[in-house]
């Protein structure tokens, strides 16, 4: 795991929330500040309810009430998100779900077929490339949310709760694309409830309760804060929240 400790010179990442919210005068949450470096997952956890998806609509720069400054690198900065409710176009097949990010991304027509075959296959989409989403399964469409977010290859995904909806084969495969995107130096801020997946791939956690956060760090310092050593990520969560 990496030292969240350390200060990284050139996170890709870098957030600092004063205060935000849906509606003038009422924030939602407070004083929320971390960072996420090259190659580093950061998993943003906590229950429902909590400020999660807040956050991430800050980052993104979605709500207009809120007192933040969020940097993220690269001239242009250049992020993915992947909702975890799947956005699509009922009258447009995935191959041209893909065609259509490449092109909102940049990317040339040659670099745009070879990415998309690349992720046609190793999500075992091919067979449904030239299909209309709309009579996908879950599954299917959260593997479509995840190729389209993969196109463009960031310099950070906003990942919210990945997982749901997908099989163990798929999540193997997105994990597996995760790690070369990570070799890459992206970076990777993911939202999640499957914990036991989280303690396990993630190199760091920002726990969040009641729109603040509760502690950050890698797995030690969560179990330090809770108070539990060598304690899981769930027992650590649990006492904490």
């Amino acid at each position: 795991m990496m030292d969240y400790g350390k200060e990284y010179s050139s996170p890709v990442l870098k957030v600092d929330i004063e205060e935000a919210g849906y509606e003038p005068g009422r924030p939602r949450i407070h004083d929320i500040h971390f960072q996420v470096a090259e190659g580093e997952l950061l998993g943003l956890i906590g229950p429902n309810g909590a400020g999660k998806s807040t956050t991430i609509k800050t980052i993104m720069g979605l709500l207009k009430d809120a007192k933040a400054a969020v940097k993220i690198s690269g001239n242009p900065p250049r992020y993915a998100y992947v909702p975890e409710q799947p956005v699509f176009y009922n009258d447009l097949t995935l191959w041209e779900h893909l065609d259509l990010a490449a092109a909102a991304f940049g990317l040339d027509d040659d670099h745009f077929k070879k990415q998309a075959t690349r992720l046609l296959r190793k999500f075992g989409m091919e067979h449904v490339q030239d299909d209309l989403p709309g009579g996908f399964s879950k599954g299917m469409k959260q593997k479509m949310m995840l190729m389209i977010g993969f196109m463009s290859e960031p310099d950070i995904y906003i990942v919210d709760e990945p997982f749901i909806g997908l099989d163990p084969r798929a999540t193997k495969d997105f994990l597996a694309l995760l790690n070369l995107e990570r070799q890459r130096g992206a970076g990777i801020l993911m939202s999640t409830h499957v914990l036991d997946t989280a303690e396990k791939i993630c190199d760091s956690f920002v726990l969040i309760s009641e729109g603040r956060v509760i502690t950050q760090g890698d797995l030690d310092d969560i179990r330090s804060s809770a108070g539990l050593p060598g304690a899981s990520l769930f027992d650590c969560f649990d006492a904490l929240i």
